[in-house]
């Protein structure tokens, strides 16, 4: 579960989307406050996650655990968006800082993929959890998958994305699903919608008239989840998988003539923008959504 990343990480993350004066050679004083910035996030962080998560869950020898079962997948999704992300950021200091293209994005580019084993680590030593190769292996889909777009377009034309409705299951299970609706943006996956959102302009070429601001988004969740792997708690209530298609509007793609604007556009930037949306379940059935949250 990803139970350590808040949510409000990709909106410290998008802050630092919209750094200009990219240096035509490396600026060693931007590179070295880079550096010691993220020495100092990476120390801090690991530190408050061992205070906040394992400092009380007692230690145990190195061990994996199998993971991959868990809330229909929904967690490992999540995963793979951090992962995203924290490499979309990594790559745009460096670069902002002046290191050439392809340092800046395999360097910049795999930091959430580091950033996560570090998780991981910690995890293998805790009784309570493990090591989990499929955290592992989503994280890296994660990293790669901004790192191929970067390297094949220079810009990220398909973002992934989040949704978050409160479900009516997570009053059943506080404990687990969260007691606020904060909590509930990082532990209920029933209200989850992770999203790849594809700009359609930026396929169709320089000249096209399509609006440079809309996308087209694929999305998956799942529901009726009211424990990790099985339904325990209730059987009467059925899991099942949800999919989603639905149009969203691409906020970093949208540029004003306030700097201020354009920082707060793209640190909403990760949010699937409110929209119709047709849904498909496991059930068979079909839904249509005025707006979809």
């Amino acid at each position: 579960m990803i139970k350590k990343i808040p949510i409000t990480l990709f909106l410290f993350l998008g802050v630092f989307y919209t750094l200009k004066g990219q240096q035509d050679s490396l600026n060693t004083k931007r590179l070295k406050t880079v550096i010691a910035l993220e020495t100092v996030g990476y120390t801090a962080g690991m530190t408050g996650m061992y205070a906040l998560w394992y400092k009380d869950v007692p230690s145990s020898s190195f061990h994996t655990f199998n993971d991959n079962a868990e809330w229909n997948q929904m967690d490992k999704i999540g995963h793979g968006m951090t992962s995203y992300y924290v490499g979309k950021l990594g790559h745009d200091v460096l670069k902002w800082s002046g290191v050439s293209r392809k340092k800046s994005i395999w360097y910049g580019g795999t930091l959430g993929l580091f950033f996560l084993t570090s998780v991981e680590v910690f995890d293998g030593y805790s009784s309570a959890w493990g090591f989990s190769w499929g955290d592992v292996g989503v994280n890296t889909a994660g990293s790669l998958f901004f790192i191929s777009q970067q390297l094949a377009w220079d810009e990220q034309r398909i973002l992934l994305k989040y949704s978050f409705h409160k479900s009516k299951y997570a009053n059943m299970r506080p404990d687990l699903l969260g007691e606020n609706l904060l909590q509930n943006t990082l532990k209920d996956y029933n209200g989850q919608t992770y999203w790849m959102s594809a700009n359609i302009a930026s396929f169709l070429g320089d000249n096209t008239k399509f609006p440079k601001w809309l996308n087209f988004a694929v999305g998956y969740g799942a529901n009726g989840m009211v424990g990790a792997f099985d339904n325990s708690f209730d059987p009467t209530i059925t899991r099942q998988r949800q999919y989603y298609l639905s149009l969203d509007i691409d906020l970093t793609r949208i540029k004003t003539k306030s700097k201020f604007f354009n920082t707060v556009l793209g640190a909403f930037g990760f949010i699937k923008f409110p929209m119709p949306t047709i849904e498909f379940n496991q059930g068979g059935k079909t839904k249509f959504y005025g707006i979809y949250f």
